[in-house]
């Protein structure tokens, strides 16, 4: 991921016990300096595109489809929020089986996990009750119509909803996000670099570098 390549360098005290000498220090990149989108940018669409995520798409394909660059994978998640890669990315079709499957063993797809309303309509096409109204089993509805009254049940009234649709559409969930548009980006990398750089301070060498304090020295 090019994002690292961003970081600023950290010089640490060494703790190897190979060290030469106590004044030793081990160069690292600084991850406890982090980034992310402006809090007052991230309601202005203008700069973002709602976007698809396809079947095993990853994020540098999805960096190289809007950017030319499968390195920019940063920007995409940085831009669509999402910190763990791993719970936040949808799985492909045959991983969340895969995933599900694993959860759930022979309980994938029976008994259901929770009860969902069917749509009904009356017989002038007026909705008497929508459809994905979470349930109990028995549920049941009795409705007045032009006919007199109606009474739905059972499997004409509820569906049954399996763990696997359950851990489906929270994966379809995760398809969409948005991104940053192509023609901002150049902004946004120049700002992420100015951000990326130290400023003056008592641990400052350079504005890609600091140096914390070393414990093993002492002042005479």
């Amino acid at each position: 991921m090019g994002y690292f390549r961003e970081l600023p360098d950290l010089e640490y005290q060494s703790f190897l016990s190979d060290k030469s000498s106590s004044q030793e220090y081990l160069k690292v990149k600084n991850l406890f300096r982090r980034c992310r989108l402006r809090e007052d940018l991230e309601n202005i669409f203008l700069f973002f595109n709602k976007y698809e995520i396809v079947d095993g798409a990853r994020p540098d394909n999805v960096a190289q489809e809007l950017y030319g660059d499968p390195e920019l994978d940063w920007v995409v998640l940085m831009v669509a929020g999402i910190v763990n890669v791993r719970d936040q990315w949808p799985l492909s079709n045959n991983d969340i089986y895969k995933h599900a499957l694993n959860l759930y063993g022979e309980t994938l797809n029976n008994p259901p996990r929770f009860y969902e309303t069917r749509e009904i309509k009356d017989s002038n096409g007026r909705l008497i009750i929508p459809e994905g109204k979470v349930v109990d089993e028995d549920f049941s509805i009795r409705y007045y119509d032009s006919n007199g009254y109606q009474e739905k049940s059972g499997t004409l009234a509820r569906k049954g909803i399996s763990n696997f649709e359950y851990e489906l559409r929270k994966n379809e969930k995760k398809r969409t996000i948005y991104t940053l548009k192509p023609n901002y980006l150049q902004a946004f990398l120049n700002d992420m670099k100015q951000e990326m750089t130290y400023s003056k301070s008592s641990q400052y060498v350079n504005e890609k570098l600091i140096r914390t304090e070393n414990t093993r020295v002492t002042s005479p």
